[in-house]
Parts: C-alpha cells; structure tokens; sequence
C-alpha cells in the first residue's frame, strides 16, 4: 500500500487540471463531484498513511523515488515522508478541504468562476500537501511557493474589482519578503551541514550542543523564522492576512484555518531539533507572537467587517502559536494549531453563511437579530466562540492553557501580554456574536429575507462543531490530569535524530494560572457581550469618551498609511525618478532618439544639395576635383 501514497498530493493535482481544462463543458455538477471527490480521496489515503505509519518502526515511513537534484555535494531526492507531524498535517489539509470543498459547492453556485474557483483551490491543496509531506528543504519549499502562488489566484479571485487584484498582490509580495529570509536560511544550512533533506539535518545536528551566543545555526534558524513570519502573518510582514478576506469567504477559511498560515508553524516544528540548539532564536520567536497575539488582537476590537475580525483574529491567534514555538512547547504550539484548524473554519464558514444570508452584507453595525433566522449558523458559531475563547471544556482551552503556562515558565511578561490578548479575543468574539445574532435587525430588508444555509454550506459547519467541542481532550495537559497525548504522538517528529533529547519536567502554578485567565476571559466576554447586546447606544457613547483611541485602534493604527507614505511612495518615487532618467533621458534620448535626430537632421541637411540638376553635380565634382588638387599639391 506505501506505494501508493504518492497519490495524496497527486489526486488534487490531477482534479485541478481536469477541472481547469473541461470544467466550463463538464457542468457544475460534474466539477462539484471532480473537486470534492478529488480532495476526499487524498484524506482516506492519508488516514491509512497514518495507520502505517503507527506501526512502522520509529513511527517512520520515507519514500524516496528518484534523485531530484544531483549537482556537486548537493543531492535532493524527490521523496515523501509520513511521520507523527506530516500525517496530522495532511490529515487536516486534507479534511479541513473538503469540507471546505463542499462547503463551496453551495456558496459559489451562482458564480459564473465556479470551474476556475475548485481548479485554484484543488491546485492549493495540492501545494500544500506538497509542502507537509516533501523530504526535503527545497520540495517543502516547491509546495511553500506553490501555496503562495494560489493564494495570490483565489484572494484575487475577483479580477474585476480592484481591490481583490491588489489584495493578491499584496500578499504575494509580501510574502517574497519571508520567502528572501528562507532562501537564506536554506543556504546557510547547507553550507553548515552539507544536506537539505530533512534527516539528515536533523541527524547530523543531532550530537551538537546549544549554541551559546550567535552562530551559524542561530542565524539559518533566525533566517527560516523570517520565512515563516511572512507565511504564518506575523509582525512585520501580517499585513497581507486582513486584506485577504478580497477573496470568497471559503477562500478565507481555507487560508486562515489549516493550511497556508499554519506553514510556518509547521516549518519550524519540522526543524525543532535545530531550532533547540538556537535559544536566541526562541526567545525572538516567543516575543514576536506574544506581541502579535497582543497587537492583532487590539486591532480586532473596534472593526466592523465580520471577515476582518476573524482575520485579526487569525493573525492573533498564529501569535499565540508562535509564543508556544519560542517557549520550547513545539507540542503546544501544535496542538494550538490543531484546535484551531476546526474552530476557525468553523467561524469563518459560519460568517460566510451569515454573509451568504444577507446577501453578501459584511457591516457588523448592519446586522442583528439573526438567532432565530438562522438557528444552525448559530449554534455552531456560539461553539467555535466558547473554543476560542477557551471555555473550559472546549478544544481551544487545552490548548490556550498550556501555552500560556509555558510562556510564564519562560517569561511572566510574556505570560501577561498572551493573558491580556486572551481577554481581547474573548470581547471581540461576543461582540461579533452580539452585533450579529441579538438585538434588533438593524437593516429590516436584509432581515426579512434572510435565511439558513443549504445542506452542502450546514453539514460543513455541524461536522466542525464537533472538532471544535472535542478536538482538544487529545490533549488535556498534565497538570489538569491529562496525559497530554498530543505531545507524545508528535515525539517521534519533534525529536528525530537526537541522541540527547530534553524531556524538561516543568514546575509551575499551572491550575492557578488556568484559573486566572479562564476567569478574566469569561469576564471580558460577557462585557463584550451586554456591551453590544441591545445595539450601538453604548459602544458608541463609550467611543466617544475615547474618539482618538478608538479612532486609532479601528484604522489599524495607520500601519498600511505608514507603509504607503514612508515605504511604497518612496520607493514609488524613486522608481519613477529612475525611471524618467534613465529610460526616457539615458535610453530613450540620448541612446535612440538623439542618433534619429542627429541621422534626419544630417539627412536633410544633404538633401538640400539633391536638386536633380546634372550641372549642379558637374560643377560640385569639378569643385571637389580642385579641392583634391589643392590638397595634394599644396
């Protein structure tokens, strides 16, 4: 059967190109089944992956099937690996997708892209499972580009407005940014060690001690760090993120909840056993997600596009993640990964629905009273908010908890940023629910012809509830009574190749500290929650009292000004001065158009003596004969 398994990322592969090939022909109906059927496929072989790869040695399956690049010392072989961590990577891109793919069929039916929206997004998959599942640096690298690359085709999947092309834009370059930083890193490992294929990093770096200060290994981890941060949005380089939402609201989920912003995560999990042997690049990661979690989730307070919350939420959240990378909880910021994946999916299709029922209405201030107009949409999202507000009990608390226990193990500054970061999301998230679900219908049309979801848009939403009730008792921490099994299913992957792994037992006050923000989060939530329960009156009065602070806080803090005015419009400029000096001065004057001018001008000039008469040219000639005579005999 291991023979096989290099069709889990080929049966989305082969979709896409049918799709985009025949789909206008085949029907919907046809593309639909292609899609859908495409993507499933790929689950139930990764699920017997998974079953193999339990029962292989070391939890191990590699398969290499021929050389991919073979020049000097650098041999990279075209293989796939199947381990703890690419197998619940799959299992997710690949889950997650179709439901995501049949969440689509309903939600995109009436679009006239429906063949060009499932060719892109099968194509994305296919990338993505590329990236989790490739051996090596550089085939994890054909699948990092390969996501970025569709995710430049479906945010701009509406081509014909103009935000939706600049938004895929803007977060195709802004992901060269990282990209750069990753290359460089790549470069800096091989020099080190000789290899890209990940085992044999991880093998050889395997007798090494922790670096003490900066060396080769801080700066490639450092380096592969700057990658991520372009990829999984965090600061500097999250921008792109909250201007994806351009693109279709399942767009949104696929991106924001398993797959392509959970790359960098992934990456660095991949390369735990190195990024050990680098603590000044922990504690970089550790500080930079706790001030993103922090930062996004200010932001995320005051915005009133239901798409944009979420996706500050998003940013917020794969802050939280990387505070758990930094604080050597590899684990823990995995399994965040994995709790998150289904209640985000979850809150992304449902405001997809509500959207879908208001007939594509976003404004959170022009929602209201929806509870019983769409009871399915409700009470799977009332799910995904007590998850990611970590509500004892829900999948996003286990895994809330035990990162912020480590990261006050390692800090308890960054322990009290998370913590506040918590309380913002927990207000942010009941704010949505209120403005959208209680109140008064505050636009009386789109209420009156509001209505539920079809089953292909309901089913996807009922079946991530599940995940989002339940997904996180895989890992309830120690310290709750728990046995934290996620942590020793992805051991084999977060310490391959060591002969010296850590294995620290961790003292602290985990329950107290669960108690503490358990209980400011439930606060935060419910004053979020009356706060805009009944309508506007007293978010608005509350603004007003503040109108700077808020207006700072809901235009973002001016970052995308700042980065137009000191960044982008110099640079612009500059670009434009190159530009009228050099093409059209330099290249176009004086290297074109000056030897024209010189050439017609001298043209013109001998045409003056072409008169056509035949005693004009005798008597030049004998003038010129006279001239020589004089010349050469003087």
């Amino acid at each position: 059967m291991q023979k096989l398994f290099w069709l889990i990322p080929i049966f989305p592969l082969l979709g896409s190109a049918i799709i985009g090939l025949f789909g206008k022909k085949a029907g919907k109906t046809t593309v639909s089944a292609i899609a859908v059927g495409s993507v499933t496929l790929s689950f139930l072989l990764a699920l017997i992956a998974m079953f193999a790869m339990k029962a292989a040695p070391g939890s191990r399956i590699e398969l290499t099937y021929f050389d991919w690049m073979a020049v000097g010392n650098l041999r990279v072989p075209m293989g796939l690996v199947f381990d703890p961590l690419s197998c619940v990577m799959a299992l997710m891109v690949s889950g997650i997708s179709a439901l995501i793919h049949l969440y689509s069929v309903g939600y995109m039916w009436e679009d006239e892209g429906f063949a060009r929206y499932f060719a892109y997004l099968n194509l994305f998959v296919f990338f993505m499972l590329t990236l989790v599942l490739g051996s090596s640096l550089p085939l994890l690298f054909v699948g990092w580009e390969g996501v970025g690359l569709c995710s430049y085709l479906l945010i701009g999947f509406y081509f014909e407005t103009d935000y939706a092309p600049a938004a895929g834009l803007k977060a195709f370059l802004t992901n060269r940014v990282g990209d750069l930083g990753m290359i460089i890193g790549m470069m800096a490992l091989f020099a080190h060690f000789g290899t890209l294929t990940v085992s044999e990093l991880l093998t050889r770096s395997g007798t090494l001690s922790p670096e003490i200060g900066f060396g080769v290994i801080t700066f490639a981890t450092l380096m592969m760090f700057v990658g991520a941060t372009g990829k999984s949005a965090q600061l500097p380089l999250y921008v792109w993120l909250p201007d994806a939402m351009a693109g279709p609201t399942p767009v949104s989920a696929l991106i924001h909840a398993a797959t392509m912003v959970t790359a960098g995560i992934f990456l660095i999990c991949r390369l735990a056993p190195l990024y050990q042997l680098a603590p000044i690049t922990l504690t970089t990661v550790a500080w930079v997600g706790a001030a993103t979690a922090l930062f996004a989730a200010t932001i995320g307070l005051c915005q009133r596009d239901i798409k944009k919350v979420l996706a500050y939420s998003t940013v917020s959240q794969l802050g939280y993640m990387f505070l758990g990378l930094g604080a050597a909880g590899f684990a823990a910021g995995f399994f965040h990964v994995f709790t998150h994946a289904w209640f985000k999916a979850l809150l992304f299709l449902g405001a997809g629905s509500v959207i879908h029922a208001m007939h594509h209405e976003q404004d959170l201030f022009k929602m209201g009273g929806l509870k019983n107009k769409l009871p399915i949409t409700f009470w799977t999202m009332l799910i995904a908010t007590f998850a990611i507000m970590g509500f004892p009990g829900f999948s996003g608390f286990f895994s809330k908890d035990e990162i912020l226990y480590l990261a006050y193990l390692k800090s308890p500054v960054l322990w009290g940023m998370g913590l506040i970061g918590a309380c913002f999301t927990s207000f942010y998230m009941w704010r949505l629910m209120a403005l959208t679900f209680w109140g008064e219908p505050r636009d009386q049309h789109a209420y009156e012809h509001a209505h539920e979801s079809p089953w292909t848009m309901a089913a996807p939403l009922a079946v991530l509830a599940v995940g989002s009730l339940f997904a996180g008792w895989w890992g309830v921490p120690e310290a709750f009574g728990g046995h934290f099994s996620v942590g020793k299913f992805l051991t084999p992957s977060l310490t391959f190749g060591q002969t010296h792994a850590a294995h620290g037992h961790h003292e602290g006050p985990a329950i107290l500290l669960a108690l503490v923000s358990t209980g400011l989060a439930i606060g935060a939530g419910l004053w979020g929650f009356f706060s805009y329960k009944n309508g506007l009156a007293l978010a608005e009065a509350r603004s007003a009292k503040w109108p700077t602070l808020h207006r700072l806080v809901a235009n973002k803090y001016y970052v995308d000004e700042g980065i137009e005015r000191f960044l982008l419009g110099p640079t612009r400029w500059f670009g434009n001065a190159l530009w009228k000096f050099f093409d059209v001065i330099i290249i176009d004057g004086l290297g074109v158009n000056l030897p024209g001018a010189l050439a017609r001008i001298s043209g013109d000039f001998i045409a003056l003596f072409q008169t056509g008469r035949v005693r004009n040219y005798t008597l030049a000639m004998t003038l010129g004969a006279l001239a020589l005579l004089w010349i050469f005999l003087k």
